[in-house]
């Protein structure tokens, strides 16, 4: 699950925290209970069985059948959900436009680092 993370802080991957910082709300399903979002898995079940059963024969040969059915999903494929029509023909793009997410503004007290190297010494060793 690409919102989930069971190594990181609240469990939280960094699309989740992005999305937070974005005002998307995250719902959760109990683990073990896939049914209480049927919709979302019945549309994995339908992607899995189109595109990867059998799975091509290389990386692009594979992006080629997920293009393929993403362009089947929207633009042929009727819903019923929205009155036997395509995804193609009822979006409307947003008014909005994306502004990007200002900067994290932290207390006057911490420091901001970037890392850019892992280092493998103990605490309190020194670097030459």
């Amino acid at each position: 699950m690409p919102f989930a993370s069971a190594h990181a802080l609240f469990n939280l991957s960094k699309l989740a925290v992005w999305w937070l910082r974005l005002g998307i709300g995250i719902e959760r399903n109990r683990p073990g209970h896939p049914q209480q979002n049927g919709r979302h898995e019945r549309m994995h079940l339908t992607l899995r069985k189109e595109t990867t059963k059998p799975a091509a024969s290389n990386f692009l040969q594979q992006q080629a059948k997920f293009d393929h059915f993403i362009d089947v999903f929207n633009n042929q494929r009727p819903h019923e959900a929205l009155g036997m029509q395509c995804p193609a023909e009822v979006y409307q793009p947003s008014t909005r436009s994306y502004q990007g997410l200002p900067d994290i503004d932290y207390p006057f007290h911490d420091k901001i680092v970037v890392v850019t190297q892992l280092r493998t010494h103990l605490f309190g060793a020194q670097e030459d």
